[in-house]
């Protein structure tokens, strides 16, 4: 069983349509003893950086979660559930994340080019820098999809893909060992976003 951790925040239903389309087993919980006894666990998010981390820690989540990561259970953070995994985030001040992952969480303003649109939403190609199991159902030039307005920084040692955007090179993917995280939603990346999640499901 693949277990969705609901914090009161994310888009909980598409991404559970995905992994039953796929046919993998999952379900929608806050329950630390299923969490536990789960075989994967993924942390989905949207909204606010300091929002999700309280209300991660107020759910009683945070050393469970930090817990179950480290000790090697397949772990995949989405979207603001992928920054959540870096040490800091400058999200509307300075705010310390899971630091299961190295690197700093950025906004994109004053970094991407002049008159260049944020959020950053919509349809970008993946570019993949390493090769990784998470991939291997994914072919070079695929396009998966994003929204946005921080991205991760000062992680190179653990980016594995990014995708460029208004003159930089925007985060994509990151993985250390067991744990990864994706910028961007592969629940809403149409066939491509299914083979990722169909590969992480498999690990």
């Amino acid at each position: 069983m693949i277990a969705i951790i609901n914090y009161g925040v994310g888009n909980l239903f598409s991404l559970s349509s995905s992994l039953k389309y796929l046919g993998f087993q999952s379900e929608i919980t806050a329950d630390s003893k299923k969490i536990r006894g789960a075989d994967k666990i993924i942390l989905p998010g949207v909204g606010a950086f300091s929002d999700a981390k309280n209300k991660l820690e107020n759910a009683g989540l945070v050393p469970m979660l930090t817990s179950e990561a480290l000790g090697g259970k397949p772990f995949l953070g989405i979207c603001l559930g992928m920054q959540l995994l870096f040490e800091l985030s400058y999200e509307y001040g300075e705010h310390e994340g899971l630091s299961l992952i190295k690197g700093k969480v950025v906004p994109m303003e004053n970094r991407v080019a002049q008159g260049v649109k944020i959020p950053h939403m919509g349809w970008n190609e993946l570019v993949i820098t390493r090769k990784d199991p998470i991939f291997k159902y994914v072919d070079k030039g695929e396009y998966v999809y994003y929204v946005h307005s921080y991205f991760a920084n000062e992680c190179a040692e653990n980016t594995i893909a990014f995708s460029t955007y208004g003159g930089i090179n925007v985060t994509g993917a990151v993985v250390k060992n067991n744990i990864y995280g994706t910028q961007f939603h592969p629940e809403k990346s149409g066939d491509t976003g299914l083979r990722i999640l169909k590969a992480f499901c498999e690990l």
